[in-house]
């Protein structure tokens, strides 16, 4: 498999992951790699910066962490950052205490979100340039770090030949790849197969499941991530070994495969001494960590656990996928505006709140799990179809998506945006009545601003009923 088709992957499955690549950095036209200096006053090591504008591209910024021993007096690994969302300091703020620890630094575009390529490549081409300028940044152990959406931006941009950004892949050696997912993520389901595809191309690779849904990783999971990256970089020679350093981590990895076992999960500690004997070959002897991983792949715990995990990851989409294709259907397409597809949002009620009231917890996560594809995959489904201009369509999405997650504004919010342009205004009013703004503040400038709300701003409609917005 190529180093294009992974990308594609990690892009499909929109997981969280850390991809290093055989990499060295150039980001001047003329090819010259900039002498770093001392950072500004104002870039204070040991403290998080959230807004360094970019010096060449002033509309361009990103959130920076530098340990505090920080000095140019020496070369520093870098992870560069994308959430999904131009939230550059959410990211770096789970990463910080890694960071210091292991020596990284941590810089996360505020520009960089779901969207048009170019506004992501140009987001990510800003910020590489601009760090490397300012600092001294180690050109074998330069790392992307993505969420979601960001997956697309950090994984093409390790694949690439050569781009603005000044990244040169060494051909098509495969990159290191750690993976973290919630294991209430929609995404789990397609995060497992992913790593199967990830060993058969060769490439190294780490899963880790934490408690969580679809979002970033805690704080001592990025530690984790950057533990790993700097044993991959033993592995290759791109960092001195320590020996002391691989010893502790070794006896750390182990001791989390023998709780999964004294806990009776035979396929998470299958999976981490598979992980560990793969991660520690060449660097000490694995045999016994492969042997333990050979024994409980054949034992019966963990076969039914895999068969479990299949039929469970099918059933995540097979309720998913049957209510995210009942949405757009003839029937419901042609239905007078006012019947609105009942059938379909009293599925969503019902799947939700079978996820609220399961009691067996294994079922709940598959429920909710598919409760969250749901969700995404109507407001995505809604996003494409308003660029249509399908605004009935997108409607129906949004209803499904709001239906899903009731405690959300997003979907609401887009829901009336929608409504509006559908020419709907008394349904757009009662969608905004319907939200409870977490910043009231920020609402009311979106109401005041909001292209679509032109006409109700116009009539007055927006300020009826006493309304607290």
């Amino acid at each position: 498999m190529r180093i294009s088709q992974i990308a594609r992957d990690t892009h499909r499955v929109k997981i969280f992951a850390f991809l290093l690549g055989a990499l060295s950095l150039a980001v001047t036209c003329d090819g010259q790699v900039p002498v770093p200096v001392a950072p500004p006053a104002n870039l204070e090591p040991g403290k998080i910066v959230e807004r360094v504008v970019c010096a060449k591209n002033l509309e361009q910024s990103y959130a920076l962490y530098l340990p505090s021993n920080y000095s140019p007096d020496r070369a520093w690994s870098i992870v560069f950052v994308f959430d999904p969302g131009a939230r550059g300091k959410i990211p770096v703020e789970l990463m910080k205490e890694a960071a210091e620890r292991y020596g990284f630094i941590a810089a996360a575009s505020n520009n960089s979100r779901n969207g048009p390529w170019k506004m992501e490549f140009d987001a990510a081409d800003a910020m590489v340039r601009d760090a490397q300028e300012r600092f001294s940044v180690d050109l074998k152990r330069i790392y992307f770090a993505c969420f979601s959406g960001g997956a697309r931006v950090a994984s093409q941009l390790a694949q690439l030949c050569k781009c603005a950004a000044g990244v040169l892949l060494s051909g098509e050696t495969p990159f290191p790849v750690f993976s973290a997912v919630g294991i209430l993520d929609f995404n789990y389901s397609e995060i497992i197969p992913l790593q199967e595809k990830l060993e058969q191309a060769g490439y190294a690779h780490w899963l880790r499941i934490f408690d969580g849904v679809h979002e970033w990783a805690p704080g001592e999971v990025m530690g984790e991530a950057l533990v790993w990256f700097r044993i991959q970089a033993m592995r290759t020679n791109r960092e001195p070994r320590d020996e002391d350093f691989i010893s502790t981590e070794l006896k750390t990895a182990v001791a989390a495969a023998e709780t999964y076992s004294a806990n009776g999960d035979a396929l998470a500690a299958w999976r981490q001494y598979k992980q560990i004997a793969a991660t520690y070959e060449g660097l000490t002897d694995v045999s016994a960590f492969r042997t333990k991983a050979e024994e409980l792949s054949r034992g019966k715990s963990a076969q039914d656990a895999f068969k479990r995990e299949r039929n469970d990851s099918a059933d995540q989409e097979r309720l998913s996928n049957q209510i995210l294709g009942a949405l757009p259907s003839k029937e419901n397409l042609e239905a007078p505006r006012s019947e609105e597809q009942p059938n379909v949002m009293q599925d969503v009620r019902d799947l939700r709140l079978r996820a609220e009231t399961e009691k067996k917890s294994d079922r709940a996560i598959v429920l909710k799990r598919a409760l969250a594809g749901i969700f995404v995959g109507a407001i995505e489904a809604g996003n494409g179809a308003l660029d249509k201009k399908d605004y009935r369509v997108a409607a129906r999405y949004f209803s499904a998506a709001a239906e899903a997650r009731p405690d959300s504004e997003w979907p609401l919010r887009r829901l009336a945006v929608a409504q509006v342009l559908d020419k709907d205004r008394k349904a757009a009013l009662e969608t905004l009545h319907r939200i409870k703004p977490a910043d009231s503040t920020e609402f009311q400038n979106w109401l005041r601003t909001e292209p679509a709300f032109e006409q109700i701003r116009a009539r007055g409609e927006l300020k009826a009923d006493g309304a607290a917005w």
